[in-house]
């Protein structure tokens, strides 16, 4: 009979009270779902321990307290998240300030002008002096393969040669920096 007694006393507490509960935990949770999740938790919280309850226990102060306390946890828990989200959002930012500064500050021209001419003067050493003369006239001094020819006193077909020629000492002395010679038309 006592059991009934208690069934009865939940349905009531449920039935009466739910939506009291409910709106106090959306005041603080501000979620209508989590809000009715909390309220119904803490009515099971108190339907499994009541027996630890003091006969006199103000029962609604207890749901409520419950409720207080799992509200708390909810809150504390999207603070922390809220917590994570900005500082990955600013270690993000600061990543992508820095990729911005760096590109900013980044000149191609410089990067490449003096290491790549190192190497392309010494690339260039390495070549027969005609074809080293011939791949200048025609990178460093645009000059045509005829004017080339003409100036050389030789066939077009003999500077195509020697230029070929140097872009495959080029080519294997500069392997590593073939993407950025191909840009600045080098190769």
């Amino acid at each position: 009979m006592k059991e009934n007694t208690e069934i009865q006393t939940f349905n009531h507490l449920f039935t009466n009270y739910k939506g009291r509960f409910v709106h106090f935990a959306r005041t603080y949770v501000d979620d209508e779902m989590m809000a009715e999740d909390i309220a119904i938790e803490s009515l099971m919280y108190y339907w499994e321990n009541r027996q630890k309850l003091d006969s006199h226990s103000n029962v609604l102060a207890y749901i409520l307290t419950v409720i207080k306390h799992k509200c708390l946890d909810h809150l504390r828990q999207l603070r922390i998240q809220e917590d994570f989200v900005e500082y990955v959002k600013t270690n993000e930012t600061r990543k992508l300030n820095l990729r911005i500064a760096t590109l900013e500050a980044c000149n191609p021209e410089r990067i490449f002008s003096e290491e790549l001419q190192e190497l392309v003067d010494k690339a260039l050493l390495t070549l027969p002096a005609q074809t080293r003369d011939i791949f200048t006239r025609s990178r460093y001094h645009n000059q045509s393969h005829k004017e080339i020819a003409d100036a050389l006193g030789l066939s077009t077909k003999a500077v195509e040669f020697h230029i070929t020629k140097a872009l495959r000492v080029l080519r294997v002395a500069l392997k590593d920096y073939l993407p950025a010679l191909f840009f600045f038309g080098i190769c």
